[in-house]
């Protein structure tokens, strides 16, 4: 049973305030007694799906753990309307797919050294249990980073570890390297988030016996090994001898050892596969690794534009689904949505909204295939970033446009700041953006965005203090949960927390 037949109301209902669809909301324009009444009737359905509510605290026999990289609260706002308004709807009104779970919490994502994170020691709490130092994977804050034989001596154990050792299937998803620092954390243990292949790593480190991320993966020995890893990162598995099938370019590896090879070595389950064709070919009985581009997949914006083509984030997460099924114990999932931050990172809202809404389909591919009676879905994310909605923009105003405002005609117009120019609903605190920055075209000042400029799909929005990369930010993200132990997701806790809902929900043992 479905969560959407166990609660069969409107997104509306099972929203916390309650909301209108998209037609009440229209006739809520045209007659201001029937506004009124919608509303409150929205509201009070709302409740009564909440008393409705029961908690499930039986076991869970499997878990998947979404992590949308970056997506912070402002995120999920914007991509809430984003998503609403692809489908010509005002936006406010809408609601991700899980934004309908039952509980929703708030975590604190700082981590033990940094007050504002990176995904390495973020990632690392929610997989270990144990909070940790920015920059490393699943080891304790008593190993600096970059510090082998520290490393070595404060590995913590992590929940694809523990799931294999009670014989449970695991896999990874990732639309980033999955050597990068969300999945890298789930199978590996070191001193530096950096060293995904061998050639990343100082010698001293590989001759005291650390092991690059990669060559972690394929010898990951708990249990019967990793299921299903599917993500990009394909250079950091194959050495400089061999190219790549896409791009023609060598292999990362300097060790001359090809990962991918070895993992097809493994038995004949195992199977790789690195473009769509391969992909689609390969049986649910398989032990898959397919890693789609040399370095990071293509934003969800530009995915279709990949000569090689490659799977969406949602076709990933049913294929390791139906992976993992078959292991009649249950399974542990992790799924991240990895170029959210990525498109942060670069300024560019249009880039992170669109993977957001393909995370939020992922989420729904998941809750489609699943029994909410038996597997938990946590979702949420590592930390934020500084994105920010400012302005009076109408509702229905486009996300990604200027900030306009209805004039006394009833048209829509952009309003100007004190500077006299037009700008965006969205920007960022810093970022590459900045009009702050040293740039012939902020020789008058800030420069003033067209209708044209904010369409393009790699515009970049304006921020305030310079920066090449824009940075995350330090604020708690939302967590939202729904299945077996979901009620135990409530309040703010510190987000190394959400490791031991899970180990609760699967009764792993360490």
């Amino acid at each position: 049973m479905k969560l959407a037949l166990v609660l069969p109301l409107s997104a509306c209902a099972l929203s916390a305030l309650g909301c209108a669809s998209a037609g009440a909301a229209d006739e809520k324009k045209a007659d201001p007694a029937v506004s009124a009444n919608s509303w409150y009737e929205d509201g009070q359905a709302a409740l009564t799906a909440r008393k409705s509510q029961k908690n499930n605290k039986k076991h869970a026999k499997n878990v998947i753990l979404f992590i949308g990289d970056g997506m912070d609260p402002t995120t999920v706002a914007a991509a809430r309307i984003f998503d609403g308004q692809s489908r010509g709807e005002d936006g406010e009104e809408n609601l991700l797919s899980f934004e309908m779970f039952p509980n929703v919490a708030y975590s604190k994502t700082y981590n033990t050294d940094f007050q504002v994170p990176d995904s390495a020691g973020t990632a690392s709490a929610m997989l270990t249990g144990v909070k940790t130092r920015s920059g490393v994977l699943s080891i304790s804050e008593d190993a600096p980073r970059g510090d082998c034989a520290a490393a070595l001596a404060s590995a913590v154990p992590t929940l694809a570890e523990l799931a294999e050792k009670r014989g449970l299937a695991t896999g990874v998803v990732s639309t980033a390297r999955v050597t990068h620092a969300t999945p890298g954390a789930v199978y590996a243990h070191s001193a530096d988030r950096g060293w995904e292949a061998d050639n990343h790593m100082p010698d001293a480190a590989k001759a005291a016996g650390c092991k690059d991320i990669a060559r972690q993966l394929i010898e990951f020995p708990y249990g019967d090994g990793l299921e299903v890893v599917l993500g990009g990162g394909r250079r950091v598995f194959t050495p400089s001898a061999v190219n790549d099938p896409e791009t023609g370019k060598a292999g990362a590896r300097k060790d001359g050892r090809d990962l991918t090879v070895e993992w097809t070595q493994k038995s004949p389950q195992h199977q790789y596969v690195w473009n769509t064709e391969g992909f689609n070919a390969a049986p649910d009985t398989s032990r898959l690794l397919g890693l789609f581009e040399p370095g990071h997949m293509k934003y969800e914006m530009l995915r279709k534009d990949d000569k090689a083509e490659e799977p969406s984030l949602a076709d990933m997460t049913e294929k390791a689904i139906k992976i993992l099924s078959h292991n009649d114990e249950g399974y542990f999932l992790m799924v991240e949505a990895g170029r959210i931050d990525h498109a942060h990172h670069g300024g560019n809202a249009r880039g992170a909204l669109a993977d957001a809404q393909e995370y939020s389909q992922a989420v729904a591919r998941a809750l489609a295939m699943t029994n909410d009676k038996d597997t938990l879905i946590i979702v949420t994310a590592d930390h934020g970033h500084t994105l920010a909605f400012q302005g009076y923009p109408a509702k229905g105003n486009d996300i990604l446009g200027l900030s306009k405002n209805v004039d006394d005609g009833g048209a829509l117009v952009a309003r100007d700041a004190a500077d006299g120019k037009p700008y965006t609903t969205l920007v960022y605190a810093n970022g590459p953006g900045s009009v702050l920055a040293k740039r012939k075209d902020h020789a008058n000042g800030r420069p003033a965005p067209s209708d044209d400029d904010v369409a393009q799909k790699k515009y970049r929005q304006q921020a305030l203090i310079p920066m090449g990369s824009e940075t995350h930010g330090g604020q708690d993200v939302p967590v939202y949960a729904s299945g077996p132990k979901a009620y135990l997701i409530s309040g703010v806790f510190e987000q190394n927390y959400i490791f031991h809902v899970i180990a609760d929900a699967l009764e792993l043992d360490e």
